[in-house]
């Protein structure tokens, strides 16, 4: 069988930025650049609120599906992020005219700033039941699994995990406990816990084990809160005696957000490797993959996660700051300094495992003053000159270790995981 190549597309009836591509596919997944509130005619956010921005965003989203011969029953999951959580519920109102019947599992954060001024910013998870290898379709129309369980909490808004191809996408939990609704008592360890609990119960419900996470992304309201929710995080995290034995951790981003729904202190996402696959890919393409972590000495260590995380056609690469793995500190000289740090590490970290900057299909990025996005650009677009990966641009008040920047991304791994060739 020949190689996935990475595949990335625009259209012009979507806004276009030189700096990322609208959409970028790889194998079964299509990844959505976030899109703004913009009218590809003019370039400019639309007029109005909120209700106008989200329906923009959603519009946009919808043309970049069109475009690619999908549908919005194709989207796995969708991402809000919104500058006042007060906003959750007229955004949802136009959320739910996109999406009528199914509804994909789903992230809301409020942040401290958007790109251009905007309200509210969209990012979708796309299948890809073609796959991406050239003249070569990997498994025909694979099928699509939606799960909820009353063992965690319900939303009408979202499904608690979609499966599509290798890949579980679970809602982002909040700490909810599921039996009385509410928000959990206590501070942010009880939260974390309940969080963690209700992706455990999410996966259990699937016989999905709990170490088959790849990548999880923590939100919280108060970066001052890393350490108490650490202390529980190591509780769960390595699960079984086998990835203890390993000291299995998956990839890991976290972030300060200005608030979260329900007023919660902490919400967690996770994305869960899915071994068998969604049929009708074949037995042979489908039992036995395994998870491979990888650390090296080149990138920055962190001792609740990996580095690099790969599940079969993807490597998840957890956040970077710029940090320089030799000091373990930041490197001097501000935003463009750590831009270009943080890049060297992913670049370190990918170039680990035989890859290349050219396989990044998704770049996330977290960003203390938005006016320092055209600094962060110069840079970036040393290290990605096509403007190839899809990309994510949020801004945050407060990063770990006082950071300007923190970066993650998202790689093809274009020979998958044993025991695929």
């Amino acid at each position: 069988m020949a190689d996935n190549v990475v595949v990335a597309r625009n259209t012009e009836n979507a806004p276009k930025c030189p700096m990322c591509s609208q959409t970028v596919a790889f194998s079964h997944y299509n990844n959505l650049s976030a899109q703004l509130p913009v009218d590809p005619k003019t370039g400019a956010i639309v007029e109005g609120g909120v209700k106008e921005q989200a329906e923009q965003c959603f519009r946009n989203i919808a043309a970049i599906v069109a475009s690619i011969d999908h549908d919005l029953n194709d989207v796995v999951r969708v991402t809000i992020f919104v500058k006042d959580i007060m906003d959750i519920d007229v955004v949802e109102r136009a959320y739910r005219s996109f999406f009528t019947t199914y509804v994909p599992a789903r992230t809301i954060v409020a942040v401290n700033d958007l790109p251009m001024g905007a309200l509210v910013q969209v990012e979708a998870l796309l299948t890809n039941g073609e796959g991406t290898i050239p003249n070569e379709p990997q498994a025909g129309d694979l099928v699509k699994y939606a799960n909820n369980t009353h063992n965690a909490p319900f939303d009408a808004m979202s499904t608690q995990s979609v499966a599509f191809s290798h890949y579980n996408n679970i809602t982002a939990q909040l700490p909810i406990d599921p039996v009385s609704n509410q928000i959990v008592m206590g501070g942010v360890q009880e939260q974390t816990a309940q969080c963690l609990k209700n992706i455990k119960a999410v996966l259990t419900a699937m016989d999905v084990p709990f170490d088959d996470i790849v990548k999880v992304t923590v939100f919280l309201k108060d970066l001052g809160d890393v350490e108490a929710m650490n202390e529980i995080y190591k509780r769960f995290f390595p699960d079984s005696g086998i990835a203890r034995a390993v000291n299995y951790l998956p990839a890991r981003t976290v972030v300060e957000v200005a608030d979260l729904p329900q007023h919660a202190l902490v919400q967690i996402e996770a994305v869960c490797s899915h071994g068998d696959g969604t049929p009708p890919q074949a037995v042979e393409a489908r039992h036995g993959l395994i998870i491979e972590a990888n650390n090296i000495a080149d990138a920055p260590k962190d001792e609740l996660s990996s580095q690099t995380v790969a599940f079969s056609h993807y490597n998840n690469i957890s956040a970077q700051l710029g940090v320089d793995p030799t000091t373990g500190v930041l490197v001097a000289g501000g935003v463009k300094a750590e831009t270009e740090q943080a890049l060297k590490n992913i670049k370190a970290i990918i170039e680990s495992v035989d890859h290349v900057l050219e396989d990044c299909v998704k770049v996330n990025i977290f960003v203390k003053d938005m006016n320092d996005m055209d600094a962060v650009n110069e840079v970036y677009a040393q290290f990605f000159p096509e403007g190839t990966p899809a990309r994510r641009v949020v801004g945050v008040a407060n990063l770990p270790m006082g950071a300007a920047i923190q970066i993650d991304a998202i790689f093809g791994n274009f020979e998958g995981t044993p025991p695929i060739a």
